[in-house]
């Protein structure tokens, strides 16, 4: 249990991560401190201006190095699966890797490919983290497949695509942040005052993808949620993180019509990024959940239970 909980800490830490460095970015920080990996040539540095949130983010990324090299060393020792074993080896190289992408960003002053990059591996090592913490938690070790489904597309199916289309997302709003296209449609929920804006720019381009991407996410993670309800409402396992879901892309889409309309504010942007890791990370749990739990109409045992649901296009 002891293993869990400190994997539970080191997920949390990461997402506490992962805010500070959506500061770094919304506040315009990202080279205040020009060396690395000392800053301005100490391990402390005055922490004024935007070096607070520059050097704050690397004492916290440090902070979280530590963990996951002792997560490692931890489940190395302690965890009996070994495909949890390698799951741990590799978020710590995972967040090496992540460490010297940091680095290579603040030394090559801020390339789009480097720290978009370096944002998409920070959503990957949280998801490797997440799944640490669910796969060691006792309610996993102790459940059991429940249920059969014959759906299509089955929950399965529709919990993996929508962890797909999230990281795409997040993809795209990484891409968006890194090449300054945060604004490029200053209006919402109108682009330019149309439906669909001229691409006289790329910005424009990359914008409206991120939009357009939230309607597809928010569309597909209603689908899943509804599905959760429907057919395995009783099953708190799937319907706790459905729910969470649900009321976490509705927090993204709200805080990402607030980012427009504050003209890109630091607590509303920040705390987009932020969520948007959140969502990834929930949208995780439910699909890890429903592997587990949720069998396909190939696998139907005696003990199982048959749901059978008509879904119509």
């Amino acid at each position: 249990h002891w293993v869990h909980r400190f994997a539970v800490f080191t997920a949390c830490a990461t997402l506490c991560l992962i805010f500070v460095g959506g500061l770094v970015t919304s506040t315009g920080s990202g080279l205040a401190v020009p060396d690395w990996p000392l800053s301005f040539g100490q391990v402390f540095p005055p922490m004024v201006g935007g070096v607070l949130y520059e050097h704050g983010h690397r004492l916290v990324a440090a902070f979280v190095g530590v963990l996951t090299v002792t997560l490692a060393v931890l489940l190395s020792n302690w965890e009996p699966r070994a495909w949890v074993r390698r799951l741990g080896w590799g978020a710590l190289a995972a967040v090496l890797i992540q460490g010297s992408l940091g680095g290579l960003t603040v030394l090559l002053r801020l390339p789009t490919s480097v720290s978009v990059t370096h944002a998409c591996l920070a959503q990957v090592f949280f998801c490797l983290t997440v799944t640490i913490a669910v796969c060691t938690s006792p309610r996993w070790l102790a459940s059991r497949q429940v249920a059969v489904e014959t759906a299509v597309p089955s929950l399965r199916v529709l919990t993996r695509v929508t962890v797909g289309l999230v990281f795409v997302q997040l993809i795209l709003g990484a891409l968006m942040r890194h090449t300054g296209a945060g604004l490029a449609i200053p209006d919402y929920p109108l682009s330019h005052g149309r439906v669909i804006p001229p691409f006289e720019s790329q910005g424009v381009l990359i914008h409206f993808l991120h939009r357009a991407g939230a309607l597809v996410v928010a569309i597909a993670i209603s689908w899943t949620v509804a599905r959760v309800l429907n057919a395995f409402r009783s099953e708190a396992q799937l319907r706790r993180p459905a729910m969470a879901l649900f009321a976490l892309i509705m927090l993204q889409l709200t805080l990402g019509a607030l980012t427009i309309w504050t003209q890109r504010a630091v607590t509303p942007m920040t705390a987009h990024v932020a969520v948007g890791a959140a969502v990834l990370a929930t949208s995780v749990i439910l699909a890890l959940r429903t592997a587990r739990l949720v069998g396909s109409g190939a696998s139907q045992g005696h003990t199982q239970t048959l749901i059978s649901e008509q879904v119509t296009a």
